[in-house]
């Protein structure tokens, strides 16, 4: 083979290894997913039934069903997420809009980046002193939700703003020459165009906050509930908090997995359902 094809078939051949080394990459990742999936699927569903379900919890949760439980946790993730996503698009749009770039807006990323790398135990910590000593609001739903609002605050700045930015200029520019104002582009042109980008960050910021258990604990309570949250100044368990209980104290096996199937089936059903928003929502905007 003379030099010259030689020269011709590198290229071809680095670009077949690359193909080979990503492909395989995503090989394994995705094959640690479905490694996952199936542990916990495969111990949990069995005895996830219409009963577990729908049934109060007895016995230290050794028996009956994890109803409150479920409510509790879409209380707590529900509650933390609208009080992070009006502040975190809020912040994003204040970024990329009506600042330039300089100290100030070094700082607020220094600082979303630094709140994004804080362990949740340590959140949970601050949320303990503030919300539930501090202001008097006790181990309660309310104290959890805000405390996981500080946590997926940072998630949702810096996706946003990404989003944002990743948005052309030109739509901007098209709207405001036609006589619309700052703000009517921005609410009417930029944030449908970003919706994407913005729902993934708020898909993050929810995964984080319904499987969060370090910070929960510290202020909604542990306590098992004997029955469903009337109000945000009661105390809750999660699912995440009653599978840890669960299982570390070797409570009952099969309802800690059962537990674990029902949140990992609450995660995949809120991101499918996410899924097919978006989906709506991109042929809508098209």
């Amino acid at each position: 083979m003379n030099a010259r094809a030689q020269r011709w078939l590198a290229p071809r051949r680095a670009q077949a290894l690359a193909r080979f080394v990503l492909w395989s990459l995503m090989a394994v990742a995705i094959g640690i997913l479905i490694l996952i999936l199936a542990f916990v699927l495969g111990r949990g569903l069995r005895h996830v039934t219409w009963t577990f379900l729908t049934a109060m919890p007895l016995d230290s949760g050794r028996a009956g069903g994890v109803l409150p439980i479920v409510v509790g946790t879409l209380e707590v993730t529900a509650l933390g997420v609208a009080a992070a996503t009006p502040l975190g698009v809020g912040t994003a749009i204040y970024l990329v809009e009506y600042t330039r770039e300089g100290r100030l807006t070094r700082i607020i990323r220094f600082g979303a980046e630094c709140l994004a790398g804080v362990p949740s135990i340590i959140f949970g910590l601050f949320g303990f002193v503030l919300f539930v000593l501090t202001l008097g609001l006790g181990w309660s739903i309310l104290a959890a939700g805000l405390t996981l609002a500080f946590m997926t605050l940072p998630t949702l700045i810096r996706t946003s703003e990404e989003a944002l930015r990743a948005v052309p200029a030109r739509y901007l520019d098209v709207s405001l020459s036609l006589g619309a104002t700052k703000w009517q582009s921005i609410r009417k042109v930029l944030l449908p165009a970003a919706f994407p980008g913005i729902l993934t960050g708020l898909i993050l910021g929810i995964g984080r906050a319904i499987g969060e258990t370090a910070a929960v604990i510290f202020t909604a309570g542990s306590s098992l509930p004997h029955r469903i949250p009337r109000s945000l100044s009661e105390g809750t368990r999660t699912l995440s908090v009653h599978f840890y209980q669960l299982a570390r104290e070797g409570i009952s096996a099969d309802n800690a997995y059962a537990t674990a199937a029902v949140l990992v089936l609450a995660i995949s059903l809120i991101n499918l359902g996410a899924y097919v928003t978006l989906n709506r929502f991109m042929r809508r905007y098209r």
